[in-house]
C-alpha cells in the first residue's frame, strides 16, 4: 500500500496530521520545568485577588471607634443587606458559615474581615467592595468583631437615629 493511498483513505489523513502535529509540539517543550523564558522558569502568578489573610499593614484600619453607635450601625446595616439571610440572624451561621466561630479560613482580624466583605470569598461570598461604601464595610467589621463578647449588640438599638441606605 502506497502512502498516497493510506491517506487517502477515510481517518488516516486526520490521524496522521494529529500524529505530526504532536511530534512537532513534544520537541519544542520541555514538561518538567513549565513555560520558560530564556533558561529562567515564568513565576507562577496568580489571576484576580488571592483568596485568604494578607498583610495587616498594608490595609487602612478602621475608621470608627469601637463603642456602642458603631457597633449598633453594622448590626443594622447586617440586617438591612441581608447579611442575615446567609449567615443567620445573630451571625450564627445558615447557608453562609458562622461569624461566631474562633477560627475563621480567611482570618478575623479588622482588615482582614473588610478585606472578606470586600473583596468576597470561594463558594459564595459576594465582593461587596463595589456596591458598599467603605464606612459601611469598616461598621460591619466593627459589628461582626463583637460577636460573642459582652459589647455584642442584640437586639439593635431601635432609637438610635438610622443612616441613610446608599
Amino acid at each position: 500500500m502506497s502512502f498516497t493511498s493510506m491517506v487517502s483513505k477515510p481517518g488516516w489523513g486526520l490521524a496522521l496530521a494529529l500524529l505530526l502535529t504532536g511530534a512537532a509540539c513534544e520537541h519544542d517543550r520541555d514538561v518538567s520545568h513549565g513555560a520558560t523564558l530564556g533558561n529562567a522558569p515564568l513565576p507562577l502568578v496568580p489571576l484576580g485577588p488571592t483568596p485568604g489573610p494578607r498583610d495587616d499593614a498594608a490595609v487602612a484600619r478602621n475608621p470608627f471607634p469601637d463603642d456602642a453607635v458603631t457597633r449598633n450601625a453594622g448590626r443594622l446595616y447586617f440586617l438591612r443587606y441581608n447579611c442575615a439571610g446567609c449567615h443567620g440572624d445573630h451571625a450564627g451561621g445558615g447557608m453562609g458559615p458562622s461569624l461566631r466561630d474562633a477560627d475563621w479560613i480567611y482570618g478575623s482580624s479588622e482588615a482582614q474581615i473588610f478585606d472578606s466583605i470586600t473583596q468576597g470569598r470561594a463558594h459564595g461570598m459576594p465582593a461587596w467592595g463595589t456596591k458598599l461604601p467603605d464606612d459601611i464595610a469598616w461598621k460591619l467589621v466593627t459589628y461582626i468583631r463583637s460577636l460573642r463578647t459582652d459589647h455584642e449588640p442584640s437586639p439593635p438599638d431601635q432609637s438610635l437615629p438610622r443612616e441613610p441606605v446608599p
